[in-house]
C-alpha cells in the first residue's frame, strides 16, 4: 500500500478511538486521549512544548488552536500581521495554521516548505517587480536571515554594496529610483523638490546628473553657477573677471540670454555704440580683475584715453563734443563758441575739420588766415607779397569777395584806369606792409616816362586816371613858354605830335622856322631868314601885316616888292641893313661873311654894312 493511504488509515483509526474514549468518559477522558493518541514527535524547535498537548492544542477548537500558534511565535510579528492585515499572514486567504505548518512529523521535519515557484510574493509586504521578478530568492534571503520576513524590505538593506553614493544622499534609494534601472533614464527623482529646481537648459535630457553631480556624490552639491561653469568662464566667459556671480547676467536657458539689463540695472545707461552687442563687448569696458570690486569708470576719458586723438589738449570732457554714435559725429560741439566762429565759406559743410586742423590737437590750431591759406597765396593769389594780413581784403565768403576799399581804408583813392588795375601792378615789394607804396605818378610810371624825365616829376598837371592820352581838361598850353593861338589852337586840325615830333614836349623849338620850313620853302624859299613872326602871325600865313615903311628905315617905292632884285639888288646902296637881311647879304656879299651870327639865325651883333 502506498505510504500516504496507509498514513491515512491510521489517522481515520485513531480519530475513530479518539471519539470513542471521549465519548466514553467525557473532557477528562478527552484529554488522556489526546495523549494516548498522540500521532508522532514534534520538530526540535517544538520539542520543548511535546509534554503538553495544551501548549498547542485546545481540545479540538482549532480557532483556539490557532491562537495558541501566534501567541506562542510573538517574536515573529504574526499577530501584528494578522491584526493589521499585513505581511504574508496578514495579507494571504485566511486558513488554519496547521494546514501550511502540521507538525508530529519528527525532529527534523520541515512544518514550513516553501515552493518558491508557486509562492506569490504579491502578498507580501514586498511586491515583487521588474527586475525584482528575476532575481533568485537566495539574493535577498541570505542565509544569515533566520527567517524569510528577516530579509530588509528597503533597497538600501540589499544594494548598500551597489551605492554609488557611498551613503551621502541617505539610504533611501526609492526616493530616486525603482526596480525597472539603477540606471539615470530610469530615475524619477523630483530635482524641483531641492533647492535648485531644474529649468530650461538643466532640464534637458542631454544634461546627464553627473555633469553636475560627479562620481554620484549628490549631497551638498553646490548650487552656484560658477561651481558647475567655472570652466565655461575661464575657456568661453569672462575668465572670473566679472566675479562668481553668473545670475545677474545670464539665466540658465543659454548662456547667450542675458537677462542683464545695462540702462535699468545701473547707473550708466548704454547710448549709440556701447548698445551695440556686436561690436561693444563687455569685457572692452570691464577691463578689471572683477567686475564687482573693480569700479568701472563711466566718464569717456576713462576707457578712451587711448583713443584720445588730442593727447588730453582738449580736455577730459568728451562729452561737450563726441556722442555715443560715433567719434566722428559731433553734434555737441558748436564751432561758434569757440574763439575762431565759422561764417562764410568756413561754414560751408564741404569743409572738413581736417582741412583747417591739421592735427587732433584742435586748440593749437592757429585762428589767422594765413597759417592755413598760405599755400592758396602761394600758387593763385599774391606769393606773400601782400603779408599775412588776408582779412584786412578779404572776407571769408570767399577770395574773390573783397571787403577792402581803397578809397576808404587808405589815403591814395582809386580813380579811372586804377580801379581796374591789378594790386601787384603797383604794390610791386615784398611786404604790403613793410614797403611803402608810393602815391606819386613818376614813382610807379617812371617807366611809362615817354618824356624821359624832361617835363619833370608832376605827372598830374598834364595827365589824367583816365588815361595818358587824355590831358586837354587837365594841360593848359597858354601857361607854357608857347601859348597856342590862333590855328595852333585848333585842336581838329593840329595835334600835338604836329610840333611835338617826340614825347620831350619841353625841347620842342618855339620858333615858326623849325616847324614851317617846309612851309617856307615853297614861298621865300629861306631867302627871307628863319624870322617868321615879324611878318606872319598864327592866326593864317596868308594874314601877314609886315610894313616896310613903318617897321623899317626903308620905304620901299611904288611897285618895287623884296624879292624883285636878285640877292640884295633892291637893298639901299648905302646906310643901315635891315637885320631881317642880313643872314642873305651874308650868304650873298663875301664883305658880309665877317658877321658873327648865332644857331637860331639871329644876329648877336650888330653891324654897319657899307654897300659899294
Amino acid at each position: 500500500m502506498p505510504i500516504a493511504l496507509d498514513h491515512a488509515v491510521h489517522s481515520v483509526l485513531r480519530v475513530l478511538l479518539l471519539g470513542a474514549a471521549l465519548f466514553l468518559t467525557g473532557g477528562a477522558g478527552a484529554a488522556v486521549l489526546e495523549g494516548v493518541l498522540e500521532p508522532g514527535d514534534l520538530i526540535k524547535g517544538h520539542a520543548e512544548a511535546e509534554a503538553n498537548c495544551e501548549n498547542c492544542h485546545s481540545h479540538f477548537s482549532k480557532k483556539q488552536q490557532d491562537e495558541l500558534c501566534v501567541k506562542c511565535h510573538t517574536h515573529e510579528d504574526i499577530g501584528r500581521d494578522l491584526a493589521q492585515k499585513k505581511g504574508y499572514h496578514g495579507k494571504m486567504k485566511h486558513q488554519a495554521c496547521a494546514v501550511c505548518h502540521a507538525d508530529h512529523k519528527g525532529r527534523k521535519a520541515n512544518i514550513i516548505p516553501l515552493d518558491e515557484k508557486k509562492f506569490d510574493h504579491d502578498v507580501t509586504n514586498f511586491k515583487l517587480e521588474d527586475k525584482h521578478k528575476d532575481v533568485k530568492c537566495e539574493k535577498c534571503h541570505l542565509p544569515k536571515f533566520k527567517w524569510h520576513r528577516e530579509a530588509p524590505a528597503d533597497c538600501y538593506g540589499c544594494h548598500k554594496k551597489d551605492d554609488k553614493h557611498k551613503g551621502a544622499v541617505g539610504e533611501k534609494c526609492e526616493q530616486c529610483h525603482n526596480a525597472k534601472s539603477w540606471k539615470e533614464k530610469d530615475v524619477f527623482f523630483d530635482h524641483d523638490k531641492t533647492k535648485f529646481p531644474l529649468k530650461n537648459a538643466h532640464a534637458d535630457p542631454k544634461v546627464l546628473c553627473e555633469d553636475c553631480h560627479p562620481k554620484d556624490h549628490y549631497k551638498n552639491t553646490p548650487i552656484a553657477c560658477t561651481a558647475c561653469h567655472k570652466q565655461d568662464d575661464e575657456k568661453k566667459g569672462h575668465r572670473g573677471r566679472f566675479g562668481q556671480k553668473c545670475e545677474p547676467c545670464h539665466t540658465d536657458k543659454d548662456w547667450k540670454t542675458l537677462k542683464f539689463d545695462h540702462d535699468r540695472d545701473t547707473k550708466y545707461p548704454l547710448r549709440g555704440k556701447h548698445a551695440d552687442a556686436k561690436k561693444v563687448r563687455c569685457e572692452d569696458c570691464h577691463t578689471g580683475i572683477d567686475l564687482y570690486q573693480d569700479k568701472t569708470k563711466t566718464t569717456c576719458i576713462g576707457c578712451h584715453q587711448k583713443d584720445d586723438k588730442h593727447r588730453g589738449v582738449e580736455g577730459d570732457k568728451c562729452e561737450n563734443c563726441h556722442t555715443e554714435k560715433d567719434w566722428k559725429d559731433t553734434p555737441q560741439f558748436d564751432h561758434n563758441k569757440t574763439k575762431f566762429p565759422l561764417k562764410g565759406g568756413h561754414a560751408d559743410p564741404k569743409v572738413k575739420c581736417d582741412d583747417c586742423h591739421k592735427t587732433k590737437i584742435y586748440t593749437d590750431t592757429p585762428l589767422d588766415c594765413w597759417s592755413c591759406h598760405k599755400k592758396d597765396d602761394d600758387d593763385k593769389g599774391h606769393r606773400g607779397r601782400f603779408g599775412k594780413k588776408c582779412e584786412d581784403c578779404h572776407s571769408d565768403k570767399d577770395w574773390k569777395t573783397i571787403k577792402f576799399d581803397h578809397d576808404r581804408d587808405t589815403k591814395y583813392p582809386l580813380r579811372g584806369k586804377h580801379k581796374d588795375t591789378k594790386c601787384e601792378d603797383c604794390h610791386t615789394g615784398v611786404d604790403l606792409y613793410k614797403d611803402k607804396t608810393k602815391t606819386t605818378c613818376i614813382g610807379c610810371h617812371q617807366k611809362d616816362d615817354k618824356h624821359r624825365g624832361v617835363e619833370g616829376n608832376l605827372c598830374e598837371q598834364c595827365h589824367l586816371e583816365t588815361d595818358w592820352k587824355t590831358t586837354k581838361d587837365r594841360f593848359d598850353h597858354g601857361l607854357t613858354r608857347f601859348p597856342l593861338l590862333g590855328k595852333h589852337a585848333d585842336a581838329k586840325k593840329i595835334k600835338c605830335e604836329d610840333c611835338h615830333k617826340s614825347q620831350a614836349y619841353a625841347s620842342a623849338p618855339r620858333d615858326c622856322w623849325s616847324c614851317h620850313e617846309k612851309d617856307d620853302k615853297k614861298s621865300h624859299k629861306r631867302r627871307l631868314g628863319k624870322l617868321c613872326e615879324p611878318c606872319h602871325n598864327a592866326v593864317d600865313w596868308k594874314r601877314w601885316d609886315f610894313d616896310h615903311d613903318t617897321k623899317t628905315r626903308f620905304k620901299l617905292q611904288a611897285g618895287r616888292r623884296c624879292e624883285a632884285a636878285d640877292g640884295l639888288r633892291g637893298l639901299p646902296q648905302r646906310g643901315r641893313c635891315p637885320r631881317r637881311h642880313l643872314r642873305q647879304a651874308v650868304r650873298a656879299l663875301p664883305r658880309h661873311q665877317g658877321l658873327e651870327n648865332d644857331q637860331d639865325g639871329r644876329f648877336l651883333a650888330k653891324a654897319q654894312v657899307t654897300l659899294p
